[in-house]
């Protein structure tokens, strides 16, 4: 029997939710989960370690590294192909405030102006 997936933190969601390439034919779209966006948003934008990552999204170092892999898949797979980047659904639950890590509107390392 597999372990049921533990419901991933994030910060609040996107302000955008999809990116289009200038000049590209129809040729798809690539979807990225909310804990996808988020795994991407503390690593690459806030410089955060897979570690702090788990230790926000109160999920395991792993399981950060999984999501972080298939984001990165999905991102280079829209940029090499053309394609669309849709921002949207996984299994995610939106931060109350209340039990952060880091400084943001939240207390939970928010999005950097």
């Amino acid at each position: 029997m597999s372990r049921p997936v533990k419901v991933r933190r994030i910060c609040e969601e996107p302000r955008y939710k999809m990116f289009v390439p200038s000049g590209a034919e129809d040729v798809g779209t690539e979807f990225l989960t909310l804990d996808e966006y988020e795994v991407i948003r503390h690593v690459d934008y806030q410089n955060m370690t897979h570690e702090e990552c788990a230790s926000q999204m109160d999920v395991s170092r792993t399981t950060v590294t999984e999501i972080y892999e298939s984001a990165r898949h999905k991102i280079a797979s829209a940029l090499i192909n053309g394609k669309a980047i849709s921002i949207e659904g996984g299994n995610y639950r939106v931060c109350d405030g209340g039990e952060c890590k880091k400084d943001c509107k939240k207390g939970c390392g928010g999005l950097k102006a």
